[in-house]
């Protein structure tokens, strides 16, 4: 079933680990003390959790960048550096969290509460505690800290609406609409009509936020399958509460009341259950002359036939969409009324399965060997970058380590395989050394 898509992509980084530190004990009486730095805290992580009160991804419109914090460095006397806390960052149920890059699923999440790690915090780095051994009992080596995690994630979150605008054709429904709210989601293009539902993200002033659409077709023998055919209608049957516009200044001779009640006898003809929805009646178009009049006949035959089917004790707003009188008001008591409302129940055919790559594993090369105009080799690639960020190149040792690191990943070899030679300069990032054959 094609869905309205509320689409936004965000950039999420990690918190990069402390540095581990090079230190030694300076105890009287004891010559040379052995090594005393401690190891850097992890980074934070960056973690999606769902949150039941939300239901659009209109936050995400002002602010896109989730940052987490690094961890600390590794202190003296063996001190370890604190981890940093994890960052949260809350979206609502039914979010899909893909790689912008990619467009690899990295996660569907549902359930209230559910939490999916999409930036993963950078661990600390070793202090020179670690790195003791008979060999070398005073080593000057420490590690710096991993980086965080960075990546570009698209959220997508299938919108449904919460809020559905039924009435007449020319009461004013698609104004209302464009008034009450900006953001604009894609919408699946419905091949069998031209008419496309208008769907509006729309937030009160009190920040809540719901899904309004305007159900257009509803009249053209929609229930009999002409018009919007019943795919859109299905839709219709998420909404939790329907918002009864109606034109008060009769200006096209017609009785607001009559079309009340033909509206309702067409949503009764659905076999739609949609009279069991809450109901505003929205009296629209306030400015006219003769809407004063007009809404005071209209309330006393609800109120005479407050025996009929359709007359519970149905809130009545009076707005001008035109002027904008009103529509705080009624906004609010719609939000109120949808946070009393429950969903209605799914049917099984709706509900859709996709299939979500969770083993995704990155099979690019450790490392990559380019060569610049100048003759400089230039070593990249996501592994040994991510190596070179961990060493601390202010110790001879930790250089060595490095040195031997590369070596072992198979660098030299390569190296040697494209034609480096002795001298030949080397560059990672901004650091260049010679090539040792």
């Amino acid at each position: 079933m094609s869905m309205f898509l509320d689409q936004v992509t965000i950039d999420v980084k990690a918190g990069k680990g402390g540095d581990g530190m090079v230190a030694f004990r300076r105890e009287k009486y004891v010559p040379d003390g052995g090594p005393a730095g401690g190891d850097g805290g992890h980074g934070g992580a960056v973690i999606l959790k769902v949150d039941e009160g939300l239901r659009t991804l209109m936050d995400f419109r002002y602010n896109r960048h989730f940052k987490a914090t690094p961890g600390e460095k590794g202190m003296s006397k063996g001190m370890h550096g604190r981890g940093a806390e994890d960052t949260y960052v809350s979206v609502p149920p039914g979010t899909t969290v893909r790689d912008a890059e990619t467009g690899v699923l990295i996660g569907d999440l549902i359930e209230d509460g559910q939490e999916l790690v999409v930036a993963k915090g950078g661990r600390g780095g070793r202090g020179n505690t670690r790195f003791a051994s008979p060999r070398n009992p005073a080593p000057e080596l420490a590690e710096n800290g991993e980086p965080g995690q960075e990546r570009k994630i698209e959220l997508e979150l299938k919108v449904l609406a919460d809020v559905g605008l039924v009435g007449f054709p020319s009461v004013g429904k698609s104004t209302i609409l464009s008034v009450i709210s900006a953001a604009r989601p894609k919408i699946g293009a419905y091949h069998f009509t031209t008419l496309v539902p208008n769907l509006g993200m729309v937030t009160t002033s009190d920040h809540r936020s719901f899904v309004a659409a305007d159900l257009p077709g509803l009249i053209e023998g929609a229930s009999q399958g002409v018009g919007l055919g019943t795919q859109f209608l299905r839709h219709i049957e998420r909404t939790r509460v329907i918002l009864h516009v109606i034109d008060m200044s009769g200006s096209e001779g017609r009785d607001p009341y009559e079309d009340y009640l033909a509206i309702n006898h067409e949503l009764s003809s659905y076999n739609l259950r949609l009279l069991e929805r809450p109901q505003i009646i929205v009296a629209n178009k306030m400015d006219m002359p003769d809407s004063e009049e007009n809404l005071k006949t209209f309330k006393e035959k609800l109120q005479a036939e407050k025996e009929d089917e359709f007359a519970d004790d149905i809130p009545v707003f009076a707005i001008s969409a035109f002027t904008k009188q009103g529509l705080e008001n009624l906004l609010n008591a719609t939000a109120d009324l949808l946070e009393v409302t429950p969903e209605f129940p799914l049917y099984e055919d709706e509900i859709e399965e996709d299939v979500v790559n969770y083993g995704y594993e990155s099979d690019e090369p450790a490392f990559t060997i380019t060569r610049e105009p100048d003759a400089t080799w230039v070593l990249g690639g996501d592994k040994l970058e991510k190596l070179f960020k961990m060493t601390n190149f202010d110790h001879d040792e930790t250089v060595m380590r490095f040195a031997r690191q590369l070596r072992s990943m198979g660098v030299d070899e390569a190296l040697r395989k494209r034609g480096a030679k002795d001298g030949d300069i080397v560059r990672i990032n901004n650091y260049e050394f010679e090539f040792v054959d």
